[in-house]
Formats: C-alpha cells, structure tokens, sequence
C-alpha cells in the first residue's frame, strides 16, 4: 500500500462564492449588509497589538460570561468556539457518537453530510414534505443524535417550539441541535427548552445577525454536562481557538446589541419588500424567517436566472441539487441593492 492510499479522501463542503470583482452585489453567503457597529470598532481601534505576543484566554471567559447574561444561562451552559462551523465539527464529533444513524433533512445545510462521512458516523437525511416542512413523526425512530437548522437553509422555513418540544419528548435518549445560525431574523429562539431538556443543544453565530462573519465567532448552549463534554474535546483538538482580538470584538458586539436589532429589523423590512416585488414578478417562495429567501419562477430556469444576473454583477446562489434545482437562495441586502435586483430580474424576464 503507497502512502497516497493512506491519506484520508473526503467530499469537502462547498462554501459560497467569493469573488474579487469591483462593484458586485453579493447576495450569495447570507451575510449582513450592515457594519457591526461602533463599540466594535472603538474596541478594535483601542486594542492593544502588543498583546497579540500572548496567547489568548482558553475559554473566552468574559465573552462567555456576557453570552449567558444575555440568555439567561449559566457561564458553563456556554460553549464559545471559532465560528459556528467549528462548534458544529466539535458537536458531531463529541455527541453523536451511537451506533444508530444521525438524522436530518435532505434539503438542509450541506455540512451535515460533511462531517458525519469525515468522523465515518452514519446518518439518515429525512425528506422534508412537499412543502419543505420538517415532519415530527419522521423523527420518532432509532437514532444517534437529530440536527437540523432553524430556520431552515436553504428554504428560510422556521420550526415552532411545539414542534421542537414534541422532536425532543421523543428522543430523550439523543441530542438534539437546533442550529440558529438565523433565528434572530424573525424565528422565536428555543433557548428557554434548555432548562427542560438537558439533551437540547443550540448553536448561534456571530457571522449573521451580528454582521461579523470575518472574525469567526460560534456559540453552543446547553446543558452543564454536554458543554463540559465539548470543552474536553474541543481541549483536545485546539486549546486556544478564540484569538484575543476577536474575544475582544465579541464582547463589544454584545454591548452593541440594540444597535445590531435595529439592523435586523431594517434587513426584515427589505425582506418583505422583495418577497413582495418578486411575487408580483410570478415568483413563488417560502415563508422565509432568514436573512434570505428561497424563490423560484414557474416559467424561467433558475440556473439561466442565476448566470444572467451574474453576468449584471449581481451574484446569488443556486443549488443544483434534486429537488431545489429551479430555485435560488437570495441574501437580503440593503434596500438599494434588493431594489436593484428587482430591476434588474424584472428587466431579465421582459428581455
């Protein structure tokens, strides 16, 4: 055996593009048009570089400290890690580790899969309905741990609390993740479940809602026990993974909070408004809770769609996957960018 045959192979997740081009509307990656605010950039332009030399505090002890004041949990039912996508890694790799399959929705985020071939952890990806609605009752069988986004990606679809209590009275052998990358756009957060189900996990972003997808902030919370779990292993893989600056820009973040609500209630109003104006186009659509939305015109090719916007400098997301390959995933953005688009998609279909 060569040593080629002995390195792992894996199908690595395939993140959003992003492009170098001058003046582009990028609707593709769900991030925040808006700056994160001005206690972050007081607090980057008063860090102190010459502690760069010193490695940083393990835990992030004060950022965690202002995540559970802010939640209303302990500071040990907070796991702080470097981005949502490490904490997720961390969480696959720390709870799902049964001998029944993980399960999740087909159409979902595309990391799941990812992780569970690259840690060899086996997994079941349940159909959502016609709809695009997660049934409870699919998830009433064997597993090893369930995890699915709320609200949904791609489609933007929420799940109810009720729905989530009743996923949860049903396996209380299992962990279950709630991954809120986007609940703060219009979902109803189920952090208060936490109290009541020690086998609940949820993980939120800094990426998102907070407008800081370039410094690489993620967060778990849950149960005393399953955070400690996550600590271990996290300890056991990178003791140090929340660099100085970026607990430094977290924390400011959170002192900055009314600020970042008021931007997303500006990115809800900008949904409506394009939910509306592509309806009134022919579009249909979910019932978007995200910072996106997921549309599809009944008479117009969603990959021809998405290649004529680019080449307008407008970049958008399109899956070519069964079943969502005549959608498209659309970021919201500022009013002119969303209104720009509009014009532009409406002067496409009139071409």
């Amino acid at each position: 055996m060569s040593w080629q045959d002995k390195l792992r192979k894996v199908d690595p997740y395939i993140a959003g593009e992003q492009p170098r081009i001058q003046n582009l509307i990028k609707l593709n990656t769900n991030e925040n048009p808006y700056d994160p605010g001005e206690k972050v950039k007081d607090a980057i332009k008063q860090f102190d570089s010459s502690q760069l030399s010193l490695y940083p505090r393990p835990d992030a002890d004060e950022l965690r400290k202002a995540l559970a004041q802010y939640h209303h949990l302990n500071e040990n039912q907070v796991f702080i890690g470097n981005g949502s996508d490490e904490v997720l890694a961390l969480i696959f790799l720390t709870c799902f580790n049964g001998k029944e399959p993980v399960l999740f929705p087909d159409i979902s985020y595309s990391f799941y899969p990812v992780y569970c071939k690259l840690y060899q952890i086996p997994y079941h990806q349940i159909p959502l309905n016609n709809h695009f609605e997660i049934v409870c009752s699919d998830y009433y069988q064997p597993n090893s741990g369930i995890i699915f986004p709320n609200p949904n990606a791609p489609t933007g679809m929420c799940v109810s609390l009720e729905m989530i209590e009743d996923i949860l009275k049903h396996n209380l052998e299992s962990i279950v993740v709630i991954d809120e990358a986007y609940i703060d756009f219009g979902g109803q957060t189920a952090v208060p479940l936490i109290q009541k189900y020690p086998n609940l996990l949820i993980t939120q972003t800094f990426s998102k809602y907070r407008s800081l997808a370039g410094i690489r902030l993620g967060v778990a919370l849950g149960s005393q026990e399953v955070i400690a779990r996550l600590y271990d292993v996290k300890n056991s893989f990178n003791s140090y993974p929340i660099d100085r600056l970026a607990q430094v820009i977290g924390l400011a973040s959170m002192e900055d909070s009314d600020y970042i609500q008021e931007n997303a209630q500006k990115i809800i109003k900008t949904r409506m408004y394009t939910q509306k104006a592509l309806k009134d186009l022919g579009f249909e659509m979910t019932d978007s809770k995200a910072n996106f939305i997921f549309v599809k015109h009944p008479h117009y090719d969603a990959q021809k769609l998405f290649q004529q916007l680019r080449e307008r400098g407008i970049l958008v997301r399109y899956f070519p996957q069964p079943r969502i390959d005549q959608y498209l995933r659309i970021t919201i953005g500022t009013q002119t960018q969303m209104e720009t688009l509009v014009q532009q998609i409406k002067d496409i279909l009139q071409a």
